[in-house]
C-alpha cells in the first residue's frame, strides 16, 4: 500500500487546505512501511486529541462571552448555557472516536490503547498534531452524516441515487442472486456507503480508499458497529456561523441508519487501501477484469487526471461501463510542490473519448457534500454525470 500523503475532501470548508500529512517528509532511510506507520500514528493521535483540541476552542468562546459588558451578557443569557452544552456534545463525539481508535489496531500493529492513554493526558500548550489534522477529524464526523445517518439521506439520494439507478438499468434483467459475478470498483470510497449499497444489490463490489482517516473510520462502521443508531454524534458544533437555531445545531445525529452486515450471499464486498493508480495501474494482470468502475466525487483528486482515465479504461472489460458523478474541484491546484493538471469538463470528455470511451448518457445533477442540512449556507455543485462504455477493439 502506498504511503498516504494527502487526505482528499470535497468539504467546502476545507477547500485549498491540502497540506502534507505528518509522515510524508521522511528521510531516504525511512522505508514505505515506516512512513505509513508514522502517518497512521498521526491519524490515530488526531482522533485521540479531538476532545482536548475541541474543548480548548470552546473555552475561548466562554472566555469571549465572559469578557462582554454586563448589559450585553444580560441580552444573551442562553449563550453560556449553550457553550456548556457543546462540552457535552464534544464528549459524545469522543465516545465514538475512542472506539474508532481502539478498533484500528489491525493497521500496522500500533497499539491504540497507548494513544488513548496519551490523549487523555495531553495539555493544550503543545498540540501533538496540526490544525489541518484536526480539520480532517471534523470532516470525518461530517462524512458519517453523509454516509451513515438518516440526516444524510437526501444528499445520498442526490449523489448515489443516479449511480444505483444506472446499475439497475444496466443489470435489471439479472436477478440479485445471480449478480455475484459482476465486479464493480469504487475508487475514493470514503466511509464505504456507496460501495456497500452497490454490494447490497447483489454485485461484488470493492471500495478503494487513500486516506487513513477514511480507512480507519470505514473499518469501524463496516465491521464493528452491531446495532442501528448505536452512536450519538454532533458534527456541526465546531462552527457557530450560519446556524438557524441552537436547538438544531445541538440536536444529536445517530449512526448508523442501518447496520451494514446483511449482504446477499453471492455478493463479495471488500475495501482496498492505497492510491488508485498505484494499486490498480501497475497490475497488468488486473487489466480488463472489472465490469463497472464507479467514480463519485473522485476524478478531481488526481494530480494528473489523464492517469486516472487511463487506469479506468485499462481495468475495465471490453464493453465495460464507467459511471461518473462529481465536480471538477482539482485538489492539487496551486499547491506548492505538487504538479497538477486541470482540464475543463469538455476536455475531460474529449480525452476520455480519445482513450477509448463511448459516452452513452450525459447529465448534470445539483449535489452537496457533507453539508449541514439545517444550516443557512450550502455549497451546491453542478455535478457532471455520465455513463460511458469501453469500446471493443
Amino acid at each position: 500500500m502506498a504511503a498516504h500523503k494527502h487526505s482528499h475532501s470535497h468539504d467546502p470548508n476545507n477547500i485549498h487546505e491540502h497540506s502534507h500529512d505528518h509522515g510524508e517528509h521522511k528521510d531516504e532511510h525511512m522505508d514505505a512501511a515506516d512512513a505509513e506507520r508514522a502517518h497512521l500514528r498521526t491519524v490515530l493521535t488526531a482522533f485521540t486529541y479531538y476532545k482536548a483540541h475541541s474543548r480548548n476552542r470552546n473555552h475561548r468562546r466562554r472566555r469571549d462571552f465572559l469578557a462582554l459588558p454586563e448589559h450585553h451578557k444580560r441580552l444573551i443569557p442562553d449563550v453560556l448555557e449553550k457553550i456548556d452544552k457543546v462540552e457535552h456534545c464534544i464528549e459524545k463525539n469522543m465516545v465514538m472516536l475512542r472506539d474508532i481508535v481502539k478498533c484500528a489496531g489491525m493497521f500496522m500493529g500500533i497499539d491504540p490503547r497507548v494513544l488513548v492513554a496519551e490523549g487523555s493526558q495531553i495539555q493544550g500548550d503543545k498540540p501533538p498534531v496540526t490544525p489541518m489534522d484536526m480539520d480532517k477529524v471534523r470532516s470525518t464526523l461530517k462524512q458519517f452524516v453523509r454516509d451513515w445517518a438518516d440526516e444524510g439521506k437526501a444528499e445520498r439520494d442526490a449523489t448515489y441515487g443516479p449511480i444505483l439507478e444506472a446499475l439497475e438499468n444496466i443489470y435489471g434483467n439479472v436477478e440479485v442472486k445471480d449478480r455475484g459475478n459482476i465486479r464493480i470498483l469504487v475508487p475514493g470510497a470514503g466511509l464505504g456507503r456507496l460501495a456497500y449499497d452497490i454490494a447490497s444489490k447483489g454485485f461484488s463490489c470493492q471500495g478503494n480508499e487513500f486516506s487513513f482517516y477514511m480507512l480507519v473510520a470505514s473499518n469501524f462502521v463496516l465491521n464493528r458497529i452491531s446495532k442501528q443508531h448505536e452512536y450519538e454524534i454532533h458534527p456541526f458544533i465546531h462552527s457557530f456561523s450560519n446556524i438557524r437555531s441552537s436547538e438544531q445545531q445541538l440536536k444529536p445525529i445517530r449512526i448508523p441508519d442501518i447496520v451494514p452486515s446483511q449482504l446477499p450471499a453471492t455478493a463479495d464486498f471488500s475495501m482496498a487501501a492505497g492510491e488508485f493508480v498505484e494499486v490498480y495501474g501497475g497490475d497488468e494482470d488486473g487489466y480488463g477484469t472489472w465490469d463497472v468502475v464507479v467514480t463519485c466525487f473522485f476524478i478531481d483528486t488526481a494530480t494528473n487526471i489523464i492517469s486516472y482515465l487511463e487506469v479506468i479504461h485499462n481495468i475495465l472489460k471490453e464493453g465495460g461501463t464507467w459511471i461518473n458523478i462529481g465536480p471538477l474541484l482539482y485538489h492539487f491546484e496551486d499547491m506548492p510542490g505538487e504538479d497538477s493538471i486541470e482540464l475543463s469538463l469538455e476536455e475531460v470528455k474529449r480525452v476520455s473519448r480519445d482513450i477509448g470511451f463511448e459516452f452513452k448518457t450525459e447529465n448534470t445533477f445539483n449535489t452537496t457534500y457533507t453539508s449541514n442540512p439545517d444550516g443557512m449556507l450550502k455549497y451546491v455543485y453542478e455535478s457532471a454525470f455520465w455513463i460511458a462504455t469501453k469500446k471493443s477493439k
